[in-house]
């Protein structure tokens, strides 16, 4: 029984003996549990009053439940604590077996509440304590000498908080810790314990049970476990109505290599704009732009633009607020267009677009990257409604999702200097006049590219010089205050901050990720698009950078986001990056380096941080194979250009069983931008925000044909649509939050993107 804040209930059970009965609680518990708690906690109140014979072991919310049941109170605790770490003493239950107890015994649990079992509530109750905090004391998890000193090593019982219970006849066994956390220690031994403990009992049962049945001249059955539904059962999901055949694509993939060439011709930027920026404003192109590869972070850039008889947009507009389906428009190479209505929603109908791909693994082999061919866009915030979530509160003003399918591709390898050209075409179509020669796109682009040596191509990017000096000096919030605005006033942005800490406070949620955009005030028509997006990739390089012009939308998207949401790579391993803790640079090297190290040992970034990563990896075990969700980065500082950040990495081997759109649909929206438990957290985030996130928040990058994808978090980005720049920025907000530093924080965010639209604002007006 595990969770809090969140909406939904699960109840799974076996029959066989040797396993307990696996129950997953997800519901609001109230302050006190009133005044409706068998509601609020639905089913599984009634499964500990009626399991009496039945292992069950309670986590956190499953830990209040257990008291409650038993007659003890659950008050708010002295404060809440989500994301930080205490020392834990127990009295050597079986649970805690091989388990050290005490101070600095290294025993450190994982803790995420706002209630507790009010230890004074058991007197004479049928629980017995099992284990406490040493102190009311949180710890870091990356301790320090002065973290550690801190901690008083006189007795503070008056203070100490009730970390387990256990029943005295029934084996119930409840801890308010998490013990599945990546930040528990002996989180394995823990639950080895628990199961050792659950054989044992069956076995003793059946004994049990043997004897009587040789006593008795019937045989016995084992009862059968009851439903505990007061209700009607769940009914089955709908069976999915296949409306048409789709005709199945037989893809066959070309592709040549220049060895050694990217430098020579210019870099990644000068290719970009000379094959694909140069002619109609760069129109329709793409480019996942990996504008910073220090460290390792990223080694491939993939571009294009309108390319050959595959090339095809996707534009998917959500038609409802509470449920998925909507519109899909298609334009297809030859400028066809066709809208159809999809009620099963854009991640189903991207599913069977993958599926209907047939191809030949030997295409691709010497290729070192996952990207061949297929879907370059965005996914907007608010398809999390076909993720879990309950609602839209508000309507996105561009399209919910925007694809290419890119048929032709330029592909540079930072690390080798290296480009290549890929040529996708489908084995059945019957070929045009125009596709005579199936190697014409890739037999031109090698001549334009091998011109840029010569210079017969060479068409310099423009450098953006700003001539005059900034309006009112160099203060982010003046500079941002000038051409921006945000849609909430600081003042009211501080009474949401308040808000979200009284939310986190009454067990509603552990981490809430609120947000703001800002939106230029005056027209921005005549803002050169593609310079506006070289400029920022300059002042901001990132791993996930993007460039996306959907001319159609009269939608442009300048990304330099740092962020990776989720990837997949041909080995079937997914990996997440999020980042959680993030601090500005420093002017001088000791100055930023005391930053850095300020970031890395904050608690608050920690705790941040760590709830993100018990988050995700939840989200890959739904569609990881058992066992294989790692975290092989915890909590590591990565410093850009105007900031240092706290990323980690969780990693884990989908199961062959998942899709890729599936394995997407898991975790979408990342975790680092929704707060922690995710469905609660979002619909707690639509209430107190007053407008759609639209592309922010989202996902941009690419979907393989071979179900590869790589997909970044849409942060420190322009969304350039019908004449309006808007910028997102916001943050994680938690117990230890101050409103004041968040709203800064926020600010600081959004310093660089809208710094770059005003500077290129500017320029064009100076000319």
């Amino acid at each position: 029984m595990n969770g809090s804040g969140t909406t939904s209930s699960t109840i799974s059970y076996t029959t066989n003996r040797g396993m307990p009965l696996l129950i997953t609680l997800s519901s609001h518990l109230a302050p006190d549990l009133q005044p409706a708690p068998k509601i609020l906690v639905g089913v599984c109140l009634q499964v500990l009053a009626e399991c009496a014979d039945i292992p069950i072991l309670g986590v956190c919310l499953g830990h209040q439940a257990l008291g409650y049941v038993h007659g003890a109170r659950v008050v708010h605790a002295p404060e809440p604590i989500h994301g930080r770490l205490s020392e834990i003493e127990h009295n050597g239950c079986e649970l805690f077996s091989g388990i050290p107890t005490g101070r600095q015994s290294g025993f450190k649990v994982m803790r995420y509440h706002s209630l507790v079992i009010a230890a004074d509530s058991l007197a004479g109750r049928e629980l017995i304590p099992m284990a406490w905090t040493t102190s009311r004391h949180t710890l870091c998890l990356l301790d320090t000498d002065n973290n550690a000193s801190s901690i008083s090593s006189s007795p503070d019982e008056i203070n100490k908080i009730l970390m387990g219970v256990k029943h005295s006849s029934r084996p119930h066994y409840g801890v308010q810790f998490h013990p599945e956390s990546i930040a528990t220690g002996h989180r394995r031994q823990f639950f080895e314990n628990f199961r050792r403990m659950t054989i044992d009992y069956w076995s003793s049962r059946s004994i049990i049970m043997l004897s009587n049945s040789k006593s008795s001249s019937s045989f016995i059955h084992d009862p059968p476990l009851k439903p505990f539904f007061n209700g009607k059962l769940p009914l089955p999901k709908k069976a999915i109505t296949v409306r048409e055949l789709k005709k199945d694509i037989h893809l066959k993939l070309q592709w040549k290599k220049i060895r050694c060439f990217a430098s020579r011709a210019g870099g990644s930027e000068n290719i970009f704009c000379s094959l694909f920026g140069a002619h109609n404003n760069a129109e329709n192109t793409f480019w996942l732009d990996s504008s910073s590869t220090d460290n390792g972070r990223a080694r491939f850039s993939f571009m294009g633009s309108k390319g050959g008889s595959l090339w095809k947009q996707l534009t998917f507009c959500l038609s409802h607020h509470r449920r998925g389906g909507g519109c899909m428009t298609i334009q297809d190479a030859n400028g066809n267009v066709k809208t159809e209505h999809h009620e099963d929603g854009f991640f189903d109908f991207l599913d069977k677009e993958l599926n209907s791909f047939h191809y030949d693994k030997r295409d691709y082999e010497g290729l070192p990257f996952n990207f061949y061919g297929g879907y370059v866009g965005y996914i907007g915030y608010d398809l999390k409604i076909e993720c879990g979530a309950t609602s839209n509160n508000h309507r996105s003003k561009a399209p919910d999702a925007c694809f290419f399918f890119a048929d032709n591709l330029v592909v540079i390898d930072h690390s080798n200097d290296d480009v290549y050209i890929l040529q996708l075409h489908d084995l059945h179509r019957p070929k045009e006049a125009a596709w005579a020669d199936e190697d014409l796109w890739l037999n031109q682009t090698e001549k334009k590219l091998l011109g840029l040596l010569r210079g017969t191509n060479n068409i310099p990017t423009t450098q953006l010089s700003m001539q005059r000096p900034e309006a009112g000096g160099s203060s982010s919030v003046q500079c941002f205050a000038s051409t921006f605005v945000l849609d909430k006033s600081k003042h009211q942005y501080l009474k949401d901050v308040e808000k979200c800490l009284e939310l986190i406070r009454d067990g509603e949620s552990y981490e809430l990720c609120l947000t703001a955009h800002a939106r230029m005030r005056v027209a921005i028509r005549n803002t050169d698009a593609l310079h506006l997006y070289l400029h920022l990739r300059r002042k901001n390089p990132a791993p996930y950078a993007a460039w996306l012009n959907f001319s159609r939308e009269d939608l442009c998207i300048c990304s330099s986001s740092p962020e990776r949401f989720l990837r997949l790579d041909e080995r079937g391993v997914l990996e997440a990056k999020p980042i959680k803790g993030t601090i500005a640079r420093g002017m001088t090297p000791r100055e930023d380096e005391c930053l850095r190290l300020r970031l890395q040992y904050s608690e608050k970034n920690q705790a941040e941080n760590l709830m993100i990563v018990d988050l995700l990896r939840n989200d890959l075990g739904r569609v990881c194979e058992a066992g294989t969700v790692c975290v092989p980065g915890l909590m590591e500082v990565e410093s850009y250009a105007t900031v240092h950040t706290l990323v980690s990495t969780i990693q884990g081997k989908k199961k062959s069983t998942t899709s890729a759109v599936e394995a997407i649909k898991a975790a979408f929206p990342g975790g680092s931008m929704t707060g922690a438990p995710k469905i609660r957290s979002m619909q707690l985030l639509d209430s107190i925000e007053s407008s759609s996130r639209g592309v922010y928040s989202g996902s941009i990058g690419f979907i393989s044909y071979n179900q590869t994808f790589d997909l970044n978090i849409v942060i420190r980005t322009v969304v350039l649509h019908k004449g309006e720049a808007s910028v997102g920025a916001g943050g994680a907000i938690i117990a230890l939050s101050e409103p004041e530093d968040e709203y800064q924080e926020m600010m600081l965010k959004a310093k660089v993107p809208t710094k770059v639209v005003q500077d290129c604002s500017r320029c064009l007006d100076y000319v």
